[in-house]
Formats: structure tokens, sequence, C-alpha cells
């Protein structure tokens, strides 16, 4: 079965507090839906139209449970406190089985 995965690509971080906030409900819902931090932050070299601004990826045994995970009581009680704090691309892929 292929995993699935979250890749989030920071546009712009309006609110770091609001930023924080959403961390510290986020990483408990996602580990709870057996999400796997990949990478978070660190060094980025960006090309095309990328802008070089904190990235997350994190795995998930499937495809299925990383939709699942986002769509989680506990995920979007996360999400409504980010509200409006950044602007990100978020995304749900499948990886290759």
């Amino acid at each position: 079965m292929a995993k699935g995965y979250w890749v989030s690509a920071y546009r712009t971080i309006a609110d770091p507090e609001k930023l924080a906030a959403y961390n510290r409900l986020a990483g408990p819902a996602v580990e709870a839906a057996g999400g796997r931090l990949l990478a978070r932050g660190g060094r980025i070299v960006a090309h095309d139209a990328g802008i070089a601004e904190r990235t997350v990826l994190i795995e998930f045994d499937s495809f299925e449970r990383a939709v699942a995970a986002r769509a989680s009581a506990a995920y979007q009680e996360a999400l409504a406190t980010l509200a409006d704090g950044v602007e990100r691309d978020f995304r749900i892929i499948e990886g290759l089985d």
C-alpha cells in the first residue's frame, strides 16, 4: 500500500503567535493519526516559483490515513487556531508503491 504525505509550503507567516498555537495542537493531532514528521523548517533551496520559507513534510502509512488525519476533529481545531496567521500551499499526496 502506498504511503500518504502532507506537504505544506508556507508562502508567508503573518502571525507567528497563531503559528505557535497551531503547532501546539497540530503536532499531537498528527501523531495521534499516525503521522510522522520527516522535515520541518530547516534549510531550503527554492527554485522556479518556490519561496524559501518554512516547509513541512509528514508521512502516513497510507494516503487514506493522511486524508482522514486532515479531516479529524483534533486537526480541524488546530486549523481554526491558525486561521489567517499564514498563507501556505497544503497538499496531500500519494507516494509510490
